[in-house]
C-alpha cells in the first residue's frame, strides 16, 4: 500500500495521485528487464545489472544471483541496497521523456513458504533465465521496497512511502 506522495501534481489528491503513480510503475516495470543494484561491502559501493520482476502489489522487487558473487557477499554483510531502472535511449529526448525510478529497502532471500510462487513470477517475465534461477548456486532474492523515487521529465522527483 502507498503512504503519502511527498509532491503532488496538477492539484490532484494524495489517493488519485497514488494510484496514478501506481499504473505508471505497473506499466514501466513491465516495460523494463535490466536495472542496476547498487550495494555497500567491504569499504565500498558496488553496481550489478540484474534482471528484475516487479510483485503485483509492488511492495516487492525480485532478483537473482548466484551466492559466490560480489554482490551476494556485500547483501549478506549490507542487506540495504537502492535498484534503478530507466528508460532512456541516450537521445537528447531522454532529459524530457525518459523515466528512472529508484527503488530503495532491504533485501533477503526468498523464503520456502514464498519461493515457487516468486519463482514463477520470475519466470514469467525472464524464461529464458529459468537454467540460473533454479540451479542450487543461484538466490532468488526479494527487495522489500521502502521507498519508491520516481524522476520524470529531467528534474521531477516524486516520493512514495509503502506501508506494509
Amino acid at each position: 500500500m502507498f503512504g503519502i506522495l511527498q509532491r503532488f501534481y496538477h492539484g490532484e489528491g494524495p489517493l488519485k495521485n497514488a494510484t496514478r503513480h501506481k499504473t505508471l510503475l505497473k506499466d514501466f516495470f513491465l516495460s523494463q528487464s535490466l536495472a542496476v543494484l547498487a550495494t555497500y561491502g567491504c569499504g565500498q559501493t558496488y553496481g550489478s545489472l540484474v534482471a528484475f520482476a516487479a510483485t503485483d502489489d509492488l511492495e516487492s522487487l525480485l532478483f537473482a544471483t548466484m551466492r559466490d558473487t560480489r554482490k551476494f557477499a556485500n547483501l549478506t554483510e549490507n542487506p540495504m541496497v537502492a535498484l534503478v531502472m530507466d528508460n532512456r535511449a541516450n537521445q537528447e529526448t531522454d532529459f524530457h521523456g525518459a523515466i528512472a525510478v529508484t527503488a530503495t529497502g532491504s533485501v533477503q532471500e526468498a523464503g520456502a513458504l514464498e519461493k515457487d510462487l516468486l519463482l514463477e513470477l520470475y519466470l514469467s517475465k525472464h524464461p529464458y533465465l529459468k537454467d540460473f534461477v533454479t540451479s542450487p548456486a543461484c538466490a532468488l532474492l526479494r527487495l522489500d521496497v521502502a521507498t519508491y523515487f520516481i524522476v520524470s521529465d529531467f528534474q521531477n522527483v516524486t516520493v512514495l512511502h509503502i506501508k506494509k
